[in-house]
């Protein structure tokens, strides 16, 4: 296994473990196509996203790597106080679940979660929902080739 699919790896168990305290929980996914239904406890899909920044370490030769997974979070409420609400309150669970432990079990060296971004947007099902999608910054060194 790559260094970059443990890194996502790590992230994903780490939020499935984090968010399957709340109540009603999350669906946590993984690159899965959205279902057609929004679960009680909103929707969280991690992306694998891109590798954002390879910088070539001399003697021995490595690699330091910043690799930008996405998550995106979705929920739905009877009324927009309640999907803010629902939205804020996972998209404070995400970021305290990845500084909670920011090496994900020694997965990577760094893991920073960034500033969501928001928007409103029609389900199957649901009156109105609201996503939002935080970029976590997932930083490691791979020794000999970036594609290890």
């Amino acid at each position: 296994m790559s260094m970059r699919e443990t890194a996502i790896a790590a992230l994903h168990g780490r939020l499935q473990t984090a968010l399957a305290t709340r109540n009603p929980a999350p669906l946590v996914l993984r690159n899965e196509t959205v279902p057609q239904r929004l679960p009680p406890g909103g929707l969280v899909v991690l992306r694998d996203g891109e590798t954002v920044e390879e910088t070539a370490i001399l003697s021995p030769l490595a690699w330091a790597i910043e690799h930008r997974a996405e998550v995106e979070v979705t929920v739905a409420g009877p009324t927009p106080a309640a999907r803010n609400a629902l939205l804020d309150a996972l998209l404070v669970d995400v970021a305290a679940a990845v500084t909670a432990d920011r090496t994900l079990g020694g997965a990577v060296e760094w893991a920073q979660p960034g500033a969501p971004a928001s928007e409103d947007v029609e389900f199957e099902g649901a009156a109105a929902a609201r996503a939002a999608s935080i970029p976590v910054a997932l930083f490691f060194t791979v020794v000999g080739s970036p594609l290890a």
